[in-house]
């Protein structure tokens, strides 16, 4: 049986959704599930895959875009950014909610993906965040130190004051976990709203001068330090 090649990412996921695709032996239908993109593994309709160029790229997010293939709501996704590359299937490494903005890892290889989203194996993330107050003497420490909310707790790894003007101020907060809105509810529960939310770095990678809406390719130095072997 000759083997499939790639194909789009609408496509796929359609296949995979009507289990015609099996990993080692085993039906999937998570478009997402993780697994490694080594030949062999991965067979549609019983016959082998092709075996794609892995793809590590970075995007600069726009606010205001969601964070997925597609919206029942019909709102624009970051796949937007990719219109025309021809990239084939690839998929978030984690996420930023709509409000948030800056760095987004896509990548081809889940497995990859797995492990720079696990909290025991991923590297650091780090935000740059606008509140709508002047934060009060011991806020860092606070901010570490952590709350319980909806039955979780919530912490930053580090936090400190970066500027402040007459009403509100800019924070750096690294997490080394991620939690849905973790650093917004974090931020309420000091009766502080984040007015703006950028990732700056994840890990040693930084957003640096990457205009937004605009992409790249990793190179292969920053595919490993992501996620060494």
């Amino acid at each position: 049986m000759s083997k499939r090649g790639l194909c789009s990412r609408t496509q796929a996921a359609q296949w995979i959704r009507e289990g015609r695709v099996r990993v080692g032996g085993r039906v999937i239908v998570d478009p997402e599930y993780p697994t490694s993109v080594d030949e062999g593994a991965i067979r549609i309709d019983g016959g082998p895959v092709a075996v794609p160029e892995p793809i590590h790229l970075m995007l600069n997010k726009p606010r205001g875009l969601v964070t997925t293939a597609s919206d029942e709501r019909g709102r624009d996704t970051v796949y937007r950014c990719f219109d025309g590359a021809g990239l084939g299937w690839i998929a978030p490494v984690g996420r930023l909610d709509k409000a948030s903005e800056g760095l987004l890892l896509f990548s081809n290889d889940p497995a990859w993906a797995a492990r720079i989203a696990d909290p025991r194996t991923g590297p650091d993330k780090t935000y740059h965040l606008q509140v709508n107050a002047l934060p009060a003497a011991g806020l860092s420490v606070a901010l570490v130190a952590g709350v319980d909310a909806d039955g979780e707790r919530l912490n930053a790894k580090s936090a400190r004051l970066l500027r402040a003007g007459e009403k509100n101020a800019w924070l750096e907060i690294v997490l080394d976990e991620g939690r849905n809105r973790q650093i917004r509810r974090l931020l309420s529960a000091f009766d502080m709203e984040v007015l703006r939310l950028v990732r700056v770095a994840i890990g040693d990678l930084t957003l640096g001068e990457l205009p937004k809406g605009q992409w790249r390719r990793l190179t292969a130095e920053e595919v490993v330090s992501l996620s060494p072997p």
